[in-house]
């Protein structure tokens, strides 16, 4: 069985540490599994009607935060991949609001980009629960800073946090 620790503040940029502290308990893989699950609930339910809402008129709708998450795992899990595979080439960082503005989620269903964020949530664990307990410390360079795989983790499933309490309050309250 894993064991695996909470990152300490040298194997993340401060920024992650807002999504990171999200995170309660020692494990991530738990977090990504209950976190997926209630984030599923939450959406599935919705009418496809609240999937153009938004709560101001310069802030994304419900379709485009549920793409960010589907997005921002995908980007975090390929560098985790990248780190645990001790591959120490820096990687870019990405800019969520172009990466926004050129999906055409407008044009999608609510329903697709919820079971697009499962099916990108069920390759993160396929990825993490795979992992050997040496590679969850690798660390590697990620959008200037230094990050490791399990910080990766963690930023994850805190960003996913993160997100969902502001669709309850603001999109869904």
């Amino acid at each position: 069985m894993l064991l695996i620790e909470r990152p300490t503040p040298e194997e993340f940029a401060p920024y992650y540490g807002r999504y990171i502290d999200l995170v309660s308990g020692g494990d991530p893989l738990a977090a990504l599994r209950e976190g997926g699950e209630e984030t599923r609930r939450m959406l599935e339910p919705l009418p496809e009607s609240r999937g153009d809402a938004r709560y101001a008129p310069d802030k994304w709708s419900v379709k485009e935060v549920v793409a960010h998450l589907a997005d921002a795992e995908r980007v975090f899990a390929y560098r985790a991949l990248r780190f645990a595979r001790k591959d120490e080439t820096p990687l870019p960082g990405f800019d969520q609001d172009l990466w926004i503005a050129g999906g055409a989620f407008a044009q999608r269903t609510l329903r697709s980009l919820v079971g697009e964020l499962r099916a990108v949530r069920a390759a993160s664990l396929a990825l993490f629960e795979n992992l050997e307990q040496e590679a969850w410390r690798r660390i590697g360079t990620a959008n200037d800073a230094r990050m490791s795989v399990r910080a990766a983790a963690f930023a994850i499933a805190g960003h996913e946090i993160h997100h969902r309490r502001i669709l309850r309050e603001r999109y869904l309250g």
